[in-house]
């Protein structure tokens, strides 16, 4: 009966929920004792249950990303469009040293979408209205409606300096860039700054851009792009623009970082179980999954995550209050079936990532890591 159940349950919930299963075959096989054959099919719904929230989680993070299909970005093009920057790094190591655990245990206001933290946009070339004979061939940077609506906290230029033949002083000189009128100029100066370099030492430098980039947002039309340059003292320009050979990853790009919803701490509480465990109830199982078996290139960071799912048997005293529990009480008849085990607490999980405009994304990802289990 409990067996019954609990596979009514699972059909349900492909129709209410992410999660879509079928029904696994009640007939026992022949020569195995009743508490043999509850086990067998306990792992098969388990076995289910795994392989279909995988194929969830896969449907679940392009439409939360609002993408139709995962953006066609390939291992190799991968590294060569990652920027070797310190932010991008930064990101990177923390991924490497707090693996799973990185994520903050926060609720997220929108269940459906992502939500996104912080963005670094390369930089492409700009309108010939703002050229002169081909010039300059960077820098420009494409911000979308979406960031338009958005608090900006910080806005960085990152931009890399070839090595200075001795040690000097280099002058980086960031100008607007607009189309050419009669008797107006081209390009305007908005920053300049004074950098003492050693000899033979390359670096990123980093610029506030914040107001720049407040006015492109609130005037889209205004933005033109800039002109970046690098003067050491023998006037040679020491800024990579225009990406020579072994300069893959050092182009110029902006590193804008958005505003934050409010923040509470979670409590953490339910059943937790095994692989190997013999729990009948409604229990939470680990679950990991790994992009790179998707061939997911695109996603930078996490390589893999717990996911977990639920699974287990429901008494109707055990019945918890959810949002299915509505919807599972009509679509049952009376008596015929009780509560289901489903997620009762999710958490977002951090993802770095290229879209299909090959920009990178740091974001949070709503509702990807199930933290309690429970009836419902």
């Amino acid at each position: 009966m409990h067996l019954s159940r609990t596979a009514l349950c699972l059909s349900l919930l492909a129709v209410l929920g992410p999660v879509v299963l079928s029904e696994p075959d009640p007939q026992p096989a022949a020569a195995t004792s009743p508490t043999d054959t509850e086990q067998c099919l306990t792992c098969e719904v388990r076995q289910h249950i795994k392989t279909m929230r995988i194929n969830a989680i896969k449907s679940q993070i392009l439409s939360k990303l609002r993408m139709k299909e995962a953006p066609n970005i390939s291992r190799d093009a991968v590294q060569l469009l990652l920027p070797k920057a310190p932010p991008l790094q930064q990101l990177l190591d923390q991924y490497d040293v707090l693996g799973d655990d990185s994520r903050d245990p926060v609720p997220e206001e929108d269940d459906e979408h992502a939500t996104t933290e912080t963005l670094m946009i390369m930089a492409t070339e700009p309108d010939p209205a703002v050229q002169e004979d081909g010039e300059p061939t960077c820098c420009f940077f494409s911000f979308t409606q979406k960031l338009q609506a958005t608090r900006i906290v910080r806005a960085q230029l990152w931009v890399h300096m070839r090595p200075a033949a001795e040690a000097t002083t280099v002058f980086l000189q960031i100008s607007r860039l607009m189309p050419a009128t009669d008797g107006g100029r081209r390009h305007v100066r908005i920053r300049s700054l004074k950098i003492d370099v050693k000899a033979g030492v390359s670096s990123w430098q980093s610029i506030d851009v914040k107001q720049v980039v407040a006015v492109w947002l609130r005037q889209p039309e205004t933005n033109w792009g800039i002109e970046i340059r690098a003067f050491d003292s023998r006037g040679n320009d020491l800024a990579v623009t225009a990406v020579q050979a072994g300069e893959d990853g050092l182009q110029p790009f902006m590193e804008v970082k958005v505003s934050e919803g409010p923040r509470r701490a979670r409590r953490d509480s339910g059943l937790d179980c095994d692989e190997n465990s013999l729990e009948s109830r409604c229990c939470r199982y680990p679950l990991t999954v790994d992009f790179e078996d998707f061939g997911w290139d695109w996603i930078i960071a996490p390589k893999r995550y717990k996911a977990n799912y639920c699974s287990g048997e429901c008494e109707y005293m055990h019945l918890q209050k959810y949002p299915h529990t509505h919807l599972v009480n009509q679509a049952i008849p009376r008596g015929s079936a009780g509560p289901c085990c489903t997620p009762t607490k999710m958490s977002p999980i951090n993802m770095l990532y290229f879209n299909d405009k090959e920009q990178i994304i740091y974001g949070k990802i709503p509702s990807m890591v199930v933290d309690r289990c429970g009836c419902s």
